[in-house]
């Protein structure tokens, strides 16, 4: 049984897979740009790190402890590719990627410490015994993601931040934006992570693409050329 967030990573891999679909601008002149070949590829060495690393099955949670980054992105469609429910900001979950993993609280099955630098290949400085160090652990896994287990589409993927619950069944068409068809849209960082992700799946769903900034980097004229962002 299908999902929608399984349904458009397959379009994502399929069709004009090697267009832009992710493009990150970052502190320190930080520029990361992902296909949708790419995109899909970081996200199913994510998804096959939880289900294979981390014994992960549909309808365990996973907590992200994440700003609004492109590897945000990539941790939120692969828990929901497992079948997992994203909870962002506080809340209870079997799972917890963060990039402060010193404030993890020991309540979590699993710990992930993720580097957000881009070029990152393992996490800066000492883990505490059990953490798992995303950037030295990811490129082990596969490109292709099998599930074990089909996720029940009722299931919940998401809880938003006003208390409004999405299914995994209605995660495009009730949780992400709505957008013009084919808008390279611009994404704020410091909007948050639940915007951007809403922002992102929205876009994506319309065969469009996102460029997300950082809080730190201006929105200047050249960028927006550059990039062609456009629609809405």
């Amino acid at each position: 049984m299908t999902i929608p967030a399984r349904d458009l990573m397959a379009r994502l891999r399929s069709g004009n897979s090697t267009a832009p679909r992710l493009t990150w601008y970052g502190p320190d002149s930080e520029r990361v740009e992902l296909s949708g070949r790419v995109l899909d590829n970081w996200v199913a060495k994510t998804a096959n790190l939880l289900q294979d690393e981390l014994d992960a099955e549909p309808g365990m949670r996973l907590r992200l402890d994440l700003p609004a980054h492109w590897k945000a992105l990539v941790w939120a469609l692969a828990g929901w590719q497992v079948g997992l429910e994203t909870v962002l900001g506080g809340g209870e979950a079997e799972f917890l990627a963060t990039s402060r993993p010193e404030a993890a609280d020991g309540t979590h099955e699993a710990v992930i410490a993720v580097a957000l630098p881009a070029l990152a290949m393992r996490w800066p400085g000492e883990l505490a015994a059990g953490c798992l160090d995303y950037a030295a652990e990811v490129r082990s896994h596969g490109d292709v993601f099998m599930a074990h287990s089909d996720p029940d589409p009722d299931s919940r993927a998401l809880m938003g931040a006003d208390g409004t619950e999405y299914r995994h069944r209605d995660l495009l068409a009730g949780f992400a934006a709505g957008h013009e068809d084919g808008a390279r849209l611009h994404v704020a960082a410091a909007d948050g992570l639940e915007p951007a992700l809403a922002n992102a799946l929205g876009a994506w769903e319309r065969e469009g693409s996102v460029v997300l900034t950082h809080a730190d980097v201006a929105l200047t004229d050249k960028l927006l050329t550059a990039e062609r962002i456009h629609g809405s």
